[in-house]
């Protein structure tokens, strides 16, 4: 398939440059994916979708406020480092201006609390760095660093939770799952008191966020992989409820891609961990989700071809054309859809 088969008109206007003040008050377009039938809803609204015996999939990733800017040790020169995942001599990062960084190279950042030095260099702005700090990591990026919010938002956050979930544990991830992003603690609650179960998974949100599609033909893209981790618990539920005939409702895009990572691998879900770089797009045979709860995404990008895959390209185009004529908000900080 080609690329240009997934772009379609985005007015810069809907892109959403701040969260609403009420997670749960952000609209919602319901979806039929076999019809491709539109309702428009709230958020508030989502628990209408589900059932007694359901189980509703969370991804509980934490996001590092791994956005960095420091000098070079030598000549002082201004450097942005982000934190993309941990590895095993250090951290895979994403350096700007890349070509000032080489091996060998050290990078200082508030005045000599953490030092990065190049223990590699590869394209795109990529670098291994090994990371020289006293204490904590979390607690010196607490002080150092920002949160690593998209290009696409000129904004400034005030408050750096509004980019985490209200359920977020798991430290790692350099970007938020965003469609986690409009649960409360009383949505969520309303929803339990409904029979439907709550499980939390981990994919630790990487570089795939940022990169991308740039081949002409989407089946020549290569996704970045990204560390999940499901225990033996959340398996042992999502597999006896959908025995006795529950839909698996997943959030977000990550949720789904672990989800399928992890039965297309065993053949049910099963106690794991590991990388995943699964590429979902028209013609995968999905075995996991049943339910899909996400934003709305970039035009050409691997989100809203893993989206059309779960209903159709036709359906998803006709949603968003929808989404964009009511001036529903975009992205990270916008509003969601449901496709049941």
């Amino acid at each position: 398939m080609k690329l240009e088969e997934f772009d379609f008109h985005l007015p810069e206007n809907l892109i959403a440059q701040t969260p609403l003040k009420d997670r749960t008050s952000s609209r919602l377009l319901a979806v039929n994916k076999a019809a491709g039938e539109l309702s428009d809803k709230h958020f508030y609204d989502v628990a209408d979708y589900f059932n007694p015996g359901d189980v509703l999939v969370l991804n509980d990733t934490k996001v590092l406020p791994a956005r960095l800017f420091g000098v070079k040790e030598d000549t002082g020169a201004k450097i942005e480092m982000l934190l993309l995942k941990p590895i095993d001599e250090g951290y895979e990062v994403l350096i700007r201006p890349s070509k000032k960084v080489n091996i060998g190279t050290r990078v200082v950042f508030g005045e000599g609390k953490l030092t990065a030095e190049c223990t590699a260099k590869f394209e795109e702005g990529i670098h291994h760095m090994k990371l020289i700090y006293d204490g904590i990591l979390e607690n010196v990026l607490d002080e150092l660093g920002e949160m690593p919010l998209p290009p696409y938002i000129k904004e400034k956050l005030d408050d750096k939770d509004r980019y985490q979930t209200v359920f977020a544990r798991e430290s790692g991830s350099a970007a938020a799952p965003t469609a986690g992003l409009h649960f409360t603690e009383e949505l969520m609650q309303e929803i339990k008191n409904k029979g439907v179960e709550i499980v939390y998974i981990t994919l630790h949100v990487g570089l795939g966020t940022f990169r991308p599609v740039a081949a002409d033909t989407i089946e020549d893209h290569k996704m970045h992989s990204e560390f999940y981790t499901m225990t033996a618990d959340a398996a042992k539920t999502l597999n006896d409820k959908k025995a006795a005939g529950g839909k698996i409702i997943s959030v977000g895009t990550t949720s789904t891609r672990t989800l399928e990572t992890i039965i297309h691998d065993h053949g049910e879900f099963k106690e794991a961990s590991g990388f995943t770089d699964i590429f979902i797009y028209p013609g995968f045979e999905y075995k996991a989700v049943d339910v899909l709860i996400t934003n709305f995404h970039l035009p050409k990008s691997s989100l809203v071809m893993l989206v059309s895959a779960f209903s159709s390209r036709e359906h998803i185009l006709n949603a968003y054309a929808h989404a964009v004529d009511s001036e529903y908000r975009f992205f990270s900080f916008g509003d969601a859809m449901i496709l049941h």
